[in-house]
């Protein structure tokens, strides 16, 4: 396997699963006692099984030796770090790695699906585990210290989906891996604007992605879509400073590499940064007047995702749509016949039709089946109340709750994941000729075995057009 493939391995199959543990109440002394006796660093604290704390030499030495406190008076509950930093095993180690960077500190313990202890791993098991990674490349996101540096980062993030592609990592786990760098590359950005140039900034605010980025789904041609909510009674200079602070965010977006967004959809533009209450009245708006922009509008807005602030800001918004769309076959009727005016390309005996003018024998894979997918998704996610933001696992929900068989559901993310393969694939070749990369893929490139995958992933998507036009009572035909 090469190296870079063991960044998509689950840490359950490489954690330590014995693990020696203490309770809180135990005493202090008994729990030093045991790491002395099995020649151990750290003791992982439980309480009816569940991981509350750690306890470590180190914990020992400072909050213990240091401070002259006799020992044999204290209980581990008093000594402990809690809450314990977690992650689950079936998270990957890239993500392992970042939680051990971002947090210095060299073990994690590991949860299973209950959240019950399941084993601990450290950096060094990790390292044993691939030689050659992005570990490096996470860490120094986590350590940028200027805009040249991030903007450096970025670029050598592309460099290794370029790379990636190629190597048999599944879609699914690149997709998430490009969102997982480039959110941390947005993080350390805003960490870095508020040390040096806004240390007194508001904490009252929520800076938040929206549409494929929201939904975790970038690829290498994706541009900007974000925005700024503030609480409804922020002072007038904490506004001005919000507004000064997201003007420079975004163009220092725009700097490291992140395009801008054509349509303005940006937290330094007036109508994308605004306050809870009045992002409620805009979306109400939207919500009352069916129009193709306002559709727009609220389809971006369904797949908000907050990056940096104050979560209780992002969740007031996602109930409040939720709130208003679940079960409102009205507006989600007009989503979905919005959705029908983009016909999968596929005419007599099942075969792909290429464009014609300009780009004659492609095909524009977004347009081709790729936005039928996220949005028709989320229109049923919408209208069952479900609050995930990826198409994957918003397929998944759906699923679980019903709504979709388990293999409607496995067949339209199969579909999904082909097309994003062949999305992805088409940039890294256009880039690789020196072209600037679009959602467009040469017919003629294809062979036999990739042009029935794109046949059969398109097929899936005219079935699931037709069933939510079914659903809506629509009439059009597809």
């Amino acid at each position: 396997m090469p190296d870079l493939n063991a960044l998509f391995l689950t840490v359950g199959n490489y954690c330590r699963r014995e693990v020696i543990t203490c309770a809180p109440a135990d005493r202090l002394t008994a729990a030093a006692a045991i790491m002395q006796r099995r020649n151990i660093s750290s003791l992982v604290v439980c309480d009816g099984g569940q991981p509350v704390g750690i306890l470590t030499d180190r914990d020992l030495r400072n909050k213990v030796v240091a401070q002259g406190i006799d020992p044999g008076t204290l209980s581990v509950a008093e000594i402990m770090n809690s809450p314990v930093l977690t992650i689950s095993e079936d998270d990957y180690l890239f993500e392992a790695l970042h939680l051990i960077s971002r947090h210095r500190i060299h073990r994690l313990v590991v949860t299973g699906p209950g959240g019950e202890l399941a084993g601990i791993i450290t950096d060094s098991d990790i390292l044993r585990v691939q030689t050659r990674s992005p570990q490096q490349l996470v860490r120094e996101i986590e350590e940028a210290a200027t805009l040249d540096e991030l903007k450096g980062l970025h670029q050598r993030v592309q460099g290794l989906v370029q790379h990636l592609i190629g190597t048999g990592v599944h879609i699914r786990d690149m997709v998430r891996l490009i969102a997982h760098l480039n959110d941390r590359i947005v993080v350390r950005l805003i960490a870095l604007l508020r040390a040096d140039r806004f240390p007194g900034l508001t904490e009252k605010f929520a800076f938040v992605v929206l549409g494929s980025e929201g939904r975790g789904e970038q690829t290498l041609t994706t541009d900007q879509d974000n925005a700024l909510i503030y609480v409804d009674d922020l002072a007038a200079a904490d506004l001005q400073q919000l507004k000064e602070f997201s003007t420079l965010l975004i163009n220092s977006l725009i700097a490291i590499g992140v395009p801008s967004c054509p349509g303005g959809i940006m937290a330094k533009n007036d109508p994308w940064r605004r306050s809870l209450r009045e992002w409620r009245t805009v979306l109400d708006q939207w919500f009352s007047t069916p129009t193709p922009e306002n559709i727009m509008n609220v389809s971006m807005f369904s797949d908000l995702r907050m990056l940096s602030g104050d979560p209780a800001l992002e969740q007031a918004l996602k109930d409040h749509v939720v709130g208003r769309l679940q079960g409102n076959d009205f507006y989600l009727g007009h989503m979905t016949a919005n959705l029908l005016h983009f016909p999968v390309p596929l005419g007599l005996f099942g075969r792909v039709k290429g464009e014609k003018g300009e780009h004659a024998g492609r095909l524009d894979l977004k347009k081709a089946g790729i936005f039928a997918i996220t949005e028709g998704v989320k229109i049923l996610a919408l209208a069952n109340g479900v609050q995930e933001t990826g198409t994957a696992r918003r397929i998944e929900r759906l699923a679980e709750q019903g709504e979709l068989t388990q293999k409607a559901a496995d067949d339209l993310i199969a579909s999904f994941y082909a097309l994003v393969h062949f999305r992805l694939r088409t940039q890294v070749d256009a880039i690789s000729a020196g072209r600037a990369p679009d959602n467009r893929i040469t017919l003629a490139g294809l062979n036999r075995m990739e042009q029935e995958r794109l046949k059969a992933a398109l097929q899936g998507v005219r079935s699931f057009q037709e069933s939510l036009g079914n659903r809506y009572r629509l009439g059009q035909s597809i």
